[in-house]
């Protein structure tokens, strides 16, 4: 079979205007419980869409940590592509394919490193082995050969097998402040519904439908 030919109707639910919320985090959150109680694999992994200085967009998948009135929170090291780039140019596109649920979310906005207490706090509260990779790996540089990062692993797993592991400069947090936040709803025939919200100056959201 062509993969032209790979289709399927979008029949599971609609969106409509009665359902929107006056903020969208508000319906972010509805959408992402419905996703958590569904039990669709990994609800919080979403893609984080950047731009180099030479104006080469790049993606990636990461879990997303926290979301509120400020807005969506994810971690990194702070040597990766994804954290350098954003250094240089804070604009950020998120995305979440919940594709089980016919469903997706497109959220543009500004990426604002968190606080050093922030990251600790959070660091501090993931499993030892967790805080120990983000430790031996230095993401996204090269290396020769797997071995050499899982000695590198063990060697901290020994020097850290008592007491507790020290919170690394080079690793944190990212918090994207939305200016504009899309949901999608996959609808039969291609007749999607499609509502946007735009952040004004004000600081009041405005929404609108989208065409298909």
């Amino acid at each position: 079979m062509a993969i032209s030919d790979l289709r399927r109707q979008y029949s599971l639910r609609s969106l409509d205007e009665s359902e929107l919320t006056t903020n969208p985090i508000s319906l972010f959150e509805r959408w992402l419980n419905d996703v958590i109680e569904a039990g669709v694999p990994d609800p919080t992994a979403m893609t984080v869409a950047t731009v180099a200085k030479d104006g080469q967009p790049s993606q990636r998948i990461v879990l997303l940590k926290d979301v509120g009135p400020q807005g969506f929170v994810f971690y990194t090291n702070y040597g990766s592509r994804k954290a350098r780039e954003l250094t240089e140019n804070p604009k950020v596109s998120l995305h979440f394919p919940w594709f089980f649920m016919e469903r997706q979310v497109r959220v543009c906005g500004t990426a604002h490193k968190m606080s050093v207490a922030e990251n600790a706090r959070y660091f501090l509260s993931r499993p030892k082995d967790s805080q120990l990779a983000a430790i031996a790996s230095r993401q996204s540089r090269p290396i020769a050969k797997r071995e050499l990062l899982m000695t590198q692993f063990s060697q901290l797993k020994q020097k850290f097998a008592q007491g507790e592991i020290p919170v690394p400069d080079f690793w944190g947090g990212f918090r994207v402040e939305p200016h504009q936040i899309e949901f999608w709803q996959g609808g039969e025939n291609r007749l999607h519904d499609r509502f946007e919200y735009n952040l004004s100056e004000s600081g009041e959201w405005h929404t609108q439908r989208l065409m298909p």
